[in-house]
């Protein structure tokens, strides 16, 4: 009888974590909260047309209220995205809690820690290194970007290089977060992620996240977090909140207002524990490669969430928040039903552009259900096979391991797929996104050119940053070539096929 009490009651609480990964914030008209509805049109107007910017998600909140939200079709607010260095602000958090635990202090000298990956012999630079050189990229070693692509021993890789006086200089690097990842759990017996869900995550109903794990089984902490827009959000508010959520002092205060002092001079930006100072006074931001923000602006009392995967200068775009939206900000605001419902149409309106041209070819007969070896590439796709329906197509990809993704591509349209195999990921370091879950989803349209010779296809990996451009030409009867390029590089990969 108890069983039957008890799992409905479990059931239903699962299904409501589940569930309240979205719309769990409060939702608001802009007016009521300081800022207009057209304002706010603009700003996604202005995001969503950049050239070399695919925008994935855009959250807008004052007062702790959301005020406007674009997810551009096929993106969508239930998927997570990988957050690049956006990460390392989380990692900060993680620090602060360990020290207000009595885990930590901020003067403690790393190299105890690590014993057993310290060098034969040990420089007094490297006996100094402190938990505060790292949240400061401070440490004093040079950054070696490449070194988590060559080796699986990161930290005594990171350990074995030359060390000048820590405290000193600024060098941004991944690698100093990903020491802090690994202290918290030499210090708490417990992953970084593992740690943060009771004091951070969950307090703040976010149930839905992940993070990568390296080699040496730390979380990567620099890079990797894996979580949906809104749970971004969440972790903005907190930071403008002091800490506080829901009633509840969830981050120390006092550690919040650390993380956002300036702690060292970073070029045309300072830097405090883990998190940017911006060029727009009093604001701060997590900041991630390819443009993921999450910015904090306690002047205006908002939090501003960007995904994207963009390739112009940051700066600018940025620009373009604070001269489109913080700078019309008000106070108070007048109801504007018209205008509000033109924001509504809008959001709702956003989308990527399909593949233009034709649904189908005369070639379509030359490759329906053949496959085509593909030479070696850095995709690792083996081969390619495609079927053609009415206005539809699938295309078949086996890798180099024998794994195989089925794609579906919608003409006009775009088409959800759930994939197994990974996404394309600009970071090539060894046992890249080991510690997320499959699957994973991708969407794609497709169409012929006007002479039906050429057949394109583009694939945006919607809970990731990358999309490809693919366009397969005929070179001969037998013969292919398909042209490659990711929305992560300025170049194009050929790769030589043939039709078997």
């Amino acid at each position: 009888m108890l069983k039957k009490v008890l799992f409905p009651l479990l059931l239903a609480f699962t299904i409501a974590s589940a569930t309240a990964q979205v719309n769990d914030l409060e939702r608001a008209t802009p007016e009521s909260q300081g800022i207009k509805s057209a304002t706010l049109v603009s700003l996604f107007d202005q995001l969503t047309t950049l050239k070399n910017v695919d925008i994935h998600s855009v959250m807008v909140l004052r007062h702790g209220k959301v005020v406007g939200e674009i997810y551009p079709t096929p993106f969508d607010a239930k998927y997570k995205h990988t957050m690049y260095s956006c990460s390392k602000t989380f990692v900060s958090a993680a620090i602060g809690l360990a020290i207000e635990e009595n885990r930590l202090r901020l003067d403690d000298r790393i190299a105890p820690l690590f014993a057993a990956d310290l060098p034969a012999e040990i420089s007094k630079e490297l006996a100094s290194i402190t938990v505060r050189d790292l949240l400061t990229m401070q440490a004093g070693i040079e950054p070696d970007w490449n070194m988590r692509n060559n080796r699986r021993d990161w930290v005594r890789g990171y350990l074995s290089k030359p060390v000048s006086t820590p405290g000193k200089s600024f060098k941004y690097d991944s690698l100093c977060t990903y020491m802090l990842s690994a202290i918290i759990q030499k210090v708490t017996g417990k992953t970084l992620l593992e740690y943060l869900r009771p004091r951070l995550f969950e307090p703040m109903n976010i149930w839905d996240v992940e993070w990568e794990v390296s080699p040496e089984g730390y979380n990567t902490g620099g890079w990797g977090l894996h979580i949906q827009s809104e749970s971004l959000a969440k972790f903005g508010q907190l930071l403008l909140n002091g800490g506080e959520w829901a009633g509840r002092q969830v981050l120390p205060q006092h550690w919040v207002k650390a993380m956002m002092t300036r702690q060292v001079e970073a070029g045309n930006e300072d830097y405090g524990y883990q998190i940017w100072m911006c060029d727009y006074p009093g604001a701060w931001r997590a900041d991630g490669a390819y443009g993921q923000y999450v910015i904090v602006v306690p002047s205006k009392d908002m939090v501003i969430v960007v995904t994207q995967c963009s390739m112009m200068d940051g700066m600018k775009e940025r620009q373009i928040i604070w001269r489109t939206l913080l700078d019309h900000v008000a106070d108070t605001g007048t109801d504007d039903p018209k205008a509000y419902a033109n924001l509504l149409k809008k959001q709702k309106a956003y989308t990527f552009p399909t593949v233009q041209g034709k649904s189908t070819s005369w070639k379509a007969s030359a490759l329906e259900g053949r496959k085509i070896a593909l030479a070696n590439n850095p995709f690792g796709w083996k081969t390619i096979k495609f079927n053609f329906a009415d206005k539809a197509l699938t295309a078949e990809i086996t890798d180099f391991v024998g794994k195989i993704t089925v794609l579906k591509a919608g003409y006009n349209s775009w088409t959800t797929t759930q994939i197994g195999s990974n996404p394309p990921y600009s970071i090539a370091a060894i046992g890249r996104m080991h510690g997320l879950k499959a699957p994973f989803h991708a969407a794609a349209s497709y169409a012929w050119d006007k002479a039906g010779t050429s057949l394109a296809m583009r694939i945006h990996y919607v809970d990731w940053i990358s999309a490809l451009g693919v366009t397969l030409r005929f070179t001969d009867m037998n013969n292919v070539s398909l042209e490659i390029r990711p929305n992560y590089e300025n170049r194009t990969h050929t790769i030589k096929g043939t039709i078997e």
